[in-house]
């Protein structure tokens, strides 16, 4: 099951437990188990704080549970969990071990402080890459808390009970029995839903904070680059963002920035968050801006007034929210969301294998879904406003190059429908004819462009009729000290290292602003 490589890497891993751990297996016979068992082999020869016993009493089969000795499994795989999620089983073996999670010390104390039973599910594909990040914040929860179990399902190796659950995206969390979430999550966010009254913590914590000199709106790769060119100016510099790493978080493969030769979106992501760090950059994740307001009406600093009810204050401000999938915003897109409508075909594409499927949108992203979901589902149905595709031309042959696929062009879809539970298929308009017409279906990917995260700043600077921030050479907006960078402003080419230059710039410009503006009074003093 291993090769010899991972092995030796494993082996130095499990050096690390302090304690011995039991794996506790109910494997059965069928291909999924034999691979399991052969991965729990594996595990033990890696090294002799890792025992291994049968146990029948798991609730699925095959699956395994990882314990102290003597102890039932706080994390339980019914999985196989290689691919994605091989790091996840090394951090549960560790974790479960006694090895402490690198995660500050204001989020163990509240994993320790939840005093409810909390059992978790998270249905979860090997292939899909936002998983990790819940089944690893859920695992630690399970580590680190015994009132909490955690259970990681492949939802492609229980495709019965996927049917059953009409479960039709992934991650998808429950708990003690009832739909807790979908999509990624962090361990943070993960906590604020289990804790009621972490936001008015929240907020007295951002009123206390001393004003920043930039603050920085976005944790993506502009507010990144922003963050790092701050700081490095020696500068109290802060990043407040709903999710560090930004659209990063949801790209599978990076291949085209320079000087990396490839990466994936969330290690991404994790780097810059390490190096914006390294700066003592003050990071306040998991927060939404509400409104903004200039300096000249706040008396001297921008204020920022945030979702649950914070104030932060600073000198100048860098606006790096980035943008969202765009909804096509017709009837049954939000009724069937995760029901049958998905936004990630890497994530969501194999729980629809051997099924009927859409993609709405014939630009790059669209024919990328398309070609990807030819290869998982019995079907793939492309429908395209325009009078043709709009995808560059290699894509466009390939996609015409699948016998399972079929393009419908001048086709605006009007509505998703359903039976009430999942999707059902696609009503569309023949734009030449006029005539009306409907496809049965049992999944729809929406891939059709983004919008940018600019409703909170509507009325107070100047915005383009698609909604994005208009900038000069030097990222100025129209309101002094409040600057913008990356895939929310007009820039052109929506792409990680232009962002990431446009931040740096951003950063740079809102300095030169701070040495030519007096200090405000209680700053100065």
């Amino acid at each position: 099951m291993l090769d010899d490589n991972i092995k030796g890497q494993l082996t130095a891993y499990l050096e690390r437990l302090k304690h011995p751990i039991e794996l506790v297996a109910n494997c059965d016979d069928s291909s999924g188990g034999i691979e399991m068992r052969e991965l729990l082999a594996d595990i033990t020869a890696c090294s002799a704080m890792v025992s291994l016993r049968e146990d029948a009493s798991l609730n699925r089969t095959p699956a395994f549970g990882i314990a102290k000795p003597g102890e039932a499994p706080r994390v339980t795989f019914a999985a196989v969990p290689m691919g994605h999620e091989f790091t996840s089983l090394v951090l549960a073996l560790l974790q479960v071990g006694g090895y402490p999670p690198k995660v500050e010390p204001d989020i163990i104390e509240a994993i320790q402080a939840l005093d409810q039973p909390l059992e978790f599910e998270v249905f979860m594909s090997l292939s899909c890459h936002n998983c990790p990040d819940v089944v690893q914040a859920l695992d630690m929860l399970a580590a680190l808390n015994p009132r909490v179990r955690t259970t990681v399902v492949d939802g492609a190796l229980f495709q019965e009970e996927v049917e059953r659950r009409d479960i039709m995206a992934v991650p998808m969390v429950f708990l003690n029995g009832q739909m807790f979430s979908s999509g990624r999550m962090s361990i943070e966010e993960i906590l604020a839903r289990l804790d009621t009254n972490s936001g008015e913590r929240e907020a007295a914590k951002l009123n206390a904070q001393a004003p920043f000199e930039v603050l920085i709106i976005g944790g993506g790769p502009a507010g990144a680059a922003a963050a790092v060119y701050a700081a490095r100016k020696g500068i109290r510099t802060g990043v407040v963002a709903e999710r560090f790493g930004g659209q990063t978080l949801d790209t599978l493969a990076i291949e085209n920035y320079v000087s990396v030769l490839e990466t994936n979106g969330p290690k991404f992501a994790a780097d810059l968050e390490a190096q914006v760090r390294q700066y003592g950059v003050d990071i306040m994740n998991m927060q939404r801006v509400e409104r903004l307001i200039p300096a000249t009406e706040a008396g001297g600093y921008i204020q920022l007034h945030m979702q649950n009810g914070g104030v932060l204050r600073s000198r100048s401000v860098v606006l790096s929210t980035g943008a969202r999938w765009r909804n096509v915003n017709v009837p049954g897109e939000q009724e069937y969301r995760n029901k049958g409508v998905a936004y990630c075909p890497h994530c969501d594409g194999p729980l629809f294998k051997g099924k009927q499927v859409a993609v709405i949108g014939g630009g790059n992203s669209g024919i990328e879904a398309a070609i990807d979901l030819a290869g998982v589902v019995a079907h793939v149905t492309v429908f395209e406003f325009a009078p043709d595709l709009k995808a560059d031309a290699v894509l466009v042959n390939k996609l015409r190059s699948l016998s399972n696929v079929t393009v419908h062009t001048n086709a605006q879809t009007t509505e998703i429908t359903g039976d009430g539970a999942r999707v059902n298929g696609i009503t569309y308009t023949n734009r030449v004819s006029g005539e009306s017409q409907h496809v049965a279906l049992e999944g729809v990917f929406v891939q059709i462009g983004l919008v940018p995260n600019t409703e909170f700043l509507k009325g107070t600077l100047d915005l383009t009729r698609f909604g994005e921030i208009v900038i000069d050479d030097k990222c100025h907006t129209s309101v002094p000290g409040v600057f913008a960078a990356g895939d929310v402003t007009t820039v052109p080419y929506k792409q990680i290292v232009v962002a990431a230059g446009e931040g740096a710039k951003a950063a740079l410009s809102a300095f030169d602003h701070l040495i030519r503006t007096p200090v405000p009074v209680d700053m100065a003093a």
